[in-house]
């Protein structure tokens, strides 16, 4: 009788590490810094110019009668009357074309400024963490508009505006309402400092508007002669962090289910 072959046991290939790579930006976005004196003369302004105008947000006075109209479906032969409301009373303003000349929140702003709407941006001071606000930055720089960070601007407009909060405000080039406002804070707004986009080479905002309107692009020396004249910048590399993770964590091993025998 011939005696059965040995099973040799095969080795287990080991699973290899996964690596995460980011490449992390060496430059640092920060606002710059606004005077006390103009932060105190914008944040008045502000609030004179909202109680002026009286734009608030109003909340319809309604009821909710969800647990009656439940009742009302499992009653056989009871018929729903139809003055019963099917969803909570929507907010609404007090002025909505002064509302839509204006942009209130992180998310309108950002919209705002990837289409190229706004004239005048005002962030709050008291957001954490600092990146929710950071993209408008560079958002702003490359849009030549005028931008800043504002302390106490949410706790000056959410209770005359009838919000909980205002992270960020916005200004509309369409808003006529609010053109006095813009042209009295737009001096006292400083400069954002971001080293990758020299102050030369940013279009101002005049021209920037008039192409906009006529839609016409510029000619190719006017762009050749705008990078000659633009101060150089010198870029920084790219940092390379990979994150790997730890080898010494215990991990639980998987729990085959048994499948039942039918």
């Amino acid at each position: 009788m011939t005696t059965p072959a040995k099973s040799v046991p095969r080795k287990e290939k080991k699973k290899p590490i996964p690596v995460k790579t980011s490449l992390n930006s060496p430059y640092q976005l920060s606002w710059g810094q606004l005077n006390n004196e103009h932060n105190t003369l914008i944040l008045d302004i502000l609030r004179t110019k909202i109680n002026e105008i009286g734009l608030r947000k109003q909340n319809v006075a309604g009821f909710r009668d969800w647990g009656k109209r439940k009742k009302w479906k499992k009653a056989p032969n009871v018929s729903v009357p139809e003055d019963t409301p099917t969803k909570p009373p929507e907010p609404s303003w007090s002025h909505p074309t002064l509302r839509n000349q204006l942009a209130i929140g992180i998310n309108e702003v950002t919209k705002g400024l990837e289409r190229n709407e706004l004239n005048l941006v005002l962030v709050c001071s008291s957001v954490r963490p600092d990146h929710m606000t950071s993209h408008l930055i560079p958002l702003s720089k490359t849009r030549s508009v005028p931008a800043c960070q504002v302390p106490g601007l949410s706790k000056c407009l959410s209770e005359s505006m009838g919000l909980k909060c205002v992270l960020a405000l916005g200004f509309r080039r369409s808003g006529e309402a609010f053109e006095d406002t813009v042209s009295t804070i737009t001096p006292l707004v400083p400069e954002l400092p971001v080293a990758w986009i020299p102050a030369d080479s940013t279009v101002s905002a005049e021209e920037k508007l008039t192409e906009t309107e006529s839609g016409k692009k510029r000619k190719l020396e006017e762009l050749s002669k705008d990078s000659s004249e633009a101060s150089p910048v010198t870029l920084q590399p790219l940092k390379v962090k990979k994150i790997i993770p730890n080898p010494n964590k215990i991990r639980k091993p998987k729990v085959k289910r048994k499948t039942k025998a039918s």
